[in-house]
């Protein structure tokens, strides 16, 4: 996807590891763009620095650029994501680093959007700027594993995050739930669902739990997430939290296409967005075209937090690429409600793998991150 870095020095390894950081603070607010970092310097100093808005404009480009304090030579630019190229409703970023003088520019990946992939470093290399590419470039990718998704294969990031004992239970045999995990691993799930476009539960969790979803960190409470519920025939009682509260925080339910539209008219009218899709064989909604359709509505990072039936369908259907397993030093037993559903697998040929990335004390508690291991 990237070309090979070359000229390459300690310096610019730091300084695109700070751009890095940048565009992680635009991450579940920049969507349907890609959260991009954009460090500018002069002679050795960070003159200018800027990430993606939320929205997706200003992009990270022009944030940077506005903060210089005056033209500048030479002048280098960081960037996490090649830079756009073509007439939105804001002008190309490469115009903009081209009218500001910049003299070189080092970019982590190309963009893969078909209006961008490969243009901007052209006009770039046009206007005789020296362009470096494929710096930090696997993490730039993960960065923006979710924006990639959408643009390549038209879903969003999947992440499920589960929240389990030792021998993975989500909850006791009667459905208590809260808590199993204490307060640090909690703060941090809700440090994960200001990341992320949406938040995704199904109807049972809604009625059992009758969760906020909401982003309650402080500083951070306008950082919620769309809310994304899948309930089939739209049974939920119009008080549920997530219903009661659509005026304040965005709230999708996803119903069967053949769902009455005087009931949806019911939920609409609550402030409620109501997307439809087919059903499967097995009578539930499905999960691909779920997805497809989110990715349509710009969503690029979906963080999945129940229940089991939907975070089995979404492991059937190979669409999750990152599980956030929270644990707590507890044991529930065979009773318990599992996190997990039945798979199917005959064969542990038929088993994939997980490759675990991270790994995270958190109080009492564990929080280890996977990925797909091939």
């Amino acid at each position: 996807m990237n070309s090979r870095v070359t000229k390459i020095s300690a310096f610019d390894q730091k300084y695109m590891a700070l751009a890095l950081r940048l565009a992680e603070r635009g991450l579940g607010q920049a969507w349907p763009n890609p959260s991009v970092g954009c460090l500018l310097v002069c002679s050795g100093k960070i003159v200018g620095r800027g990430w993606t808005q939320p929205g997706g404009r200003p992009h990270a480009e022009t944030e940077a650029l506005k903060r210089l304090p005056r033209k500048l030579a030479p002048l280098t630019a960081y960037v996490t994501l090649e830079p756009c190229a073509h007439h939105g409703k804001t002008p190309p970023c490469v115009e903009a680093l081209v009218d500001a003088g910049v003299t070189r520019c080092v970019v982590a990946i190309l963009d893969p959007d078909p209006r961008v992939s490969g243009r901007g470093v052209e006009r770039l290399k046009a206007a005789g700027i020296s362009v470096e590419v494929g710096l930090l470039s696997e993490k730039a990718e993960d960065l923006n594993l979710g924006f990639l998704s959408r643009v390549v294969k038209s879903v969003p990031m999947t992440t499920v995050k589960l929240a389990t004992s030792m021998d993975g239970c989500i909850a006791t045999r009667s459905g208590d739930s809260k808590w199993i995990t204490g307060p640090a691993a909690r703060a941090r799930a809700h440090l994960m669902r200001a990341e992320h476009d949406a938040i995704m539960i199904g109807a049972e969790t809604a009625r059992q739990d009758n969760p906020h979803l909401t982003c309650r960190l402080p500083g951070m409470r306008d950082r919620s997430p769309v809310r994304v519920v899948l309930d089939t025939h739209l049974s939920l009682p119009l008080d549920t939290h997530v219903i009661a509260t659509a005026a304040e925080v965005p709230t999708w339910m996803v119903t069967a296409t053949e769902t009455k539209v005087s009931r949806s008219s019911l939920f609409e009218a609550e402030g409620v967005t109501v997307l439809r899709v087919r059903r499967g064989e097995d009578g539930m909604l499905r999960m691909g075209e779920i997805m497809s359709e989110l990715a349509r509505k710009g969503i690029t990072r979906v963080l999945v937090e129940g229940g089991q039936k939907i975070i089995t369908s979404l492991i059937r259907a190979e669409l999750v690429a990152r599980v956030s397993w929270f644990r707590a030093p507890s044991i529930i037993g065979e009773d318990g409600v599992r996190a997990i559903g039945a798979l199917g697998f005959e064969e542990l040929g038929m088993v994939r793998r997980w490759r675990r990335v991270s790994w995270e004390q958190l109080g009492e508690d564990t929080l280890e991150c996977f990925v797909h291991g091939d």
